[in-house]
């Protein structure tokens, strides 16, 4: 009998090597090979696929009107686009005790009354997941729940039961018998996620996956996962704090950059009407604050950016970002000694976006430049001020998309000050000064004289 032929595969990139090494010579991390052994891949249809169907022209496919499922979680809703699409495969990650789990159960209680739907607990037994449902208020006591990590007894249940809604914890515990390597190795996760994606779209059912995270922050699998699924939604926050950030990096049926801001307490997470509010801090001016708005989505969220700047004790001054781009503040803080005429060259500089939020909008540059001007000359900016703009390399304020609508949700919390670049068409806003700043020199003359 011929010995099975095995390869090595990097669970960080998922890239196959024919013999075990130190290293992936794909993206260069160490003690990632994994050795697996390798079995023909199995042959699936796609949902439409009929054997000798032909080809027909796209504008002659009738269109459905598909109706969305609605969790009874308006922050969820927001992040799927609307609900969930029938037919879907959602997968939801996040660091260990962020609130993957709360939250799906929270949303199956939700979904029991207008929708069968079943709880598969690959990691938890069935009186834990009790306990926690009886800990949220006992309000999935109709939802069915399945204790199994055999992908073969999962599907057997699902042609059984039929639920419109199933979630699996976690999709890394989730095994075939037929293939010899462990649970949540490259294969573990393609095959099964295939078996599970088979069945979803064959039916107008749909499944939530919890996926485990690297310590990198990276969904465990690797990206195959992402690749298969149709929504990919990640948790963000720290979970020694209370309010956590859902962010949708992938959605087919919807816009990708969306976020669900909740609060965890005691009965779950409830989400937060309006977060805005939550990132702001309700004293008098300090140096080294400055407040921008970063849109999310289609929702302007307002932030405060803190930033501290002291005399360096160590032969290299340090730069630490917190929500923020290294890189990026570095390009900010060169823009700042060659056009604002500081010099920093013997000074520490910590920059930190407050709440826990990381910002990747680049409207929050010019905010970011100011935070770090203001705690250099130990001078608060002018109550009431808020700083909006892209920078450029050579010191202009670039002009940010949807400005009006971050300048009215300013307005609506108190702001009375804005400085912004020149924008495509005038704006004006009732109750809100508006001061145009074409470069950076002009905006530190404003904001700090």
């Amino acid at each position: 009998m011929a010995k099975p032929k095995s390869s090595w595969i990097c669970s960080a990139c998922g890239a196959h090597h024919p013999k075990a090494a130190g290293f992936c010579q794909s993206c260069r991390k160490y003690n990632t090979l994994v050795e697996e052994v390798e079995r023909a891949p199995s042959f699936r249809r796609g949902p439409d696929a009929v054997a000798g169907q032909t080809a027909r022209r796209l504008g002659d496919v009738p269109l459905e009107n598909v109706r969305r499922l609605t969790t009874g979680i308006p922050e969820l809703d927001r992040v799927l686009g609307g609900g969930i699409v029938p037919g879907s495969m959602i997968l939801v990650g996040g660091d260990p005790g962020i609130g993957k789990s709360t939250l799906l159960l929270q949303m199956c209680g939700r979904l029991e009354k207008q929708a069968s739907v079943l709880y598969v607990s690959g990691e938890e037994s069935s009186s834990q997941v009790a306990l926690r449902a009886e800990r949220l208020g006992g309000q999935a006591s109709h939802v069915w729940l399945l204790p199994e990590t055999r992908v073969e007894a999962v599907l057997a249940e699902l042609q059984r039961l039929s639920p419109k809604v199933v979630v699996v914890d976690s999709i890394q515990t989730i095994y075939r018998e037929d293939l010899e390597s462990a649970p949540g190795t490259v294969s573990q996760l393609r095959e099964s996620a295939a078996a599970l994606l088979s069945w979803v779209k064959s039916t107008d059912s749909s499944v939530f996956l919890v996926g485990h995270v690297t310590k990198e922050g990276q969904l465990a699998g690797p990206r195959v996962l992402e690749h298969m699924v149709d929504t990919v939604l990640y948790f963000e926050g720290d979970r020694h704090h209370v309010y956590r950030l859902l962010r949708a990096t992938k959605n087919r049926f919807g816009a990708t950059g969306e976020v669900g801001v909740f609060e965890m307490r005691g009965s779950g997470l409830e989400g937060v009407r309006n977060p805005s509010a939550l990132f702001l801090g309700n004293r008098p001016p300090l140096p080294g604050v400055c407040a921008t708005s970063s849109m999310e989505g289609s929702r302007p969220l307002l932030v405060e950016i803190q930033a501290l700047a002291g005399p360096t004790h160590f032969s290299m001054p340090q730069r630490v970002t917190t929500g923020l781009d290294g890189k990026r503040t570095t390009i900010l803080l060169a823009l700042l000694e060659r056009h604002g005429g500081m010099h920093l060259g013997g000074y520490d500089v910590f920059l930190s976006v407050a709440g826990g939020l990381k910002l990747d909008d680049p409207g929050g540059e010019l905010a970011a430049t100011l935070a770090v001007a203001s705690s250099l000359r130990d001078r608060p900016l002018p109550a009431g001020t808020i700083a909006i703009g892209e920078l450029g390399l050579g010191g202009e304020i670039r002009p940010v998309p949807h400005l009006e609508a971050r300048l009215k949700e300013a307005r609506q919390l108190g702001f009375s000050r804005a400085l912004i670049p020149k924008p495509p068409k005038p704006i004006s806003i009732e109750g809100l000064q508006i001061a145009i700043c074409d470069d950076l020199p002009r905006a530190l003359d404003i904001a700090l004289g």
